[in-house]
């Protein structure tokens, strides 16, 4: 049998190449380090746009003011950012299930969304992004913000994010993406590869952590070919906005 053939199946880890199953424990080791300061690393990634990106999301979401029912799953949103901006937004009926593979980040949603008052509309659950452990048509909306990035197996969360949607549901996920736009794109990559692991550095004592989640940017599918593998998860409709020169972009798909 050939080489080859026994070869174990290799996935990105920043820029290096690691066996399939050795990504997911190496992720949880950088996100343990950097649960308490997540927004800050948010701020440092993107110089703050996050925040705005993170409300055209939700103003996506079109969620209900009222007392209509809306379920919403957030997956890898363990500190609560988008759970806490989807609450506040919408009405009495929105219920938010935050989801992330990290206890440590989900510490931090659970101690956010309590003292904002929310728990009461929270479920806060542990688990795998590629193994989601809810019934068919079970929400009315998918999020996923920054996290896509960081699975191992993205083909199997996107199926799985299509899934669980009820039919008519929508699905956005909110990435980091590939700057468009000529003399950005070279004044970006001087910012992330030399400013962002130094500032990590300072701030965090952390350059590795920045460091390979600015990698791991670099090694996120183009727009469009997320696109296609949405296509290929069962979506309908699927599009995609870039934001910001292209630094970030929204994908949406409907389950119909």
């Amino acid at each position: 049998m050939s080489d080859s053939a026994t070869a174990p199946e290799t996935t990105h880890f920043g820029f290096d190449s690691v066996p399939l199953e050795e990504k997911q424990g190496r992720v949880n080791r950088i996100f343990h380090d950097v649960a308490e300061r997540y927004d800050l690393m948010n701020d440092l990634m993107s110089g703050g746009l996050h925040r705005a990106w993170k409300s055209a999301l939700i103003t996506e979401l079109s969620l209900p003011r009222g007392g209509r029912g809306f379920r919403l799953l957030d997956v890898a949103g363990g500190t609560g950012d988008i759970a806490l901006r989807a609450l506040k937004r919408g009405g009495l009926g929105v219920n938010v299930t935050l989801f992330d593979i990290n206890p440590d980040m989900l510490d931090v949603g659970r101690s956010r969304t309590a003292k904002a008052g929310f728990a009461d509309r929270v479920e806060i659950v542990e688990g795998n992004a590629e193994e989601l452990p809810f019934p068919d048509a079970s929400f009315d909306a998918v999020t996923i913000a920054f996290g896509l990035r960081n699975v191992p197996r993205m083909d199997k969360a996107l199926a799985g994010a299509r899934r669980v949607l009820k039919p008519g549901g929508r699905f956005f996920c909110l990435e980091f993406s590939k700057v468009d736009v000529a003399v950005l794109d070279r004044v970006y990559d001087l910012y992330s590869f030399k400013v962002i692991p130094e500032i990590g550095r300072r701030v965090a004592g952390d350059a590795d952590a920045y460091r390979y989640l600015v990698e791991s940017i670099r090694k996120f599918p183009p727009p469009e070919d997320l696109a296609e593998m949405m296509r290929e998860a069962g979506f309908s409709r699927v599009s995609y906005t870039p934001y910001t020169g292209g630094i970030a972009a929204l994908h949406s798909g409907w389950r119909l």
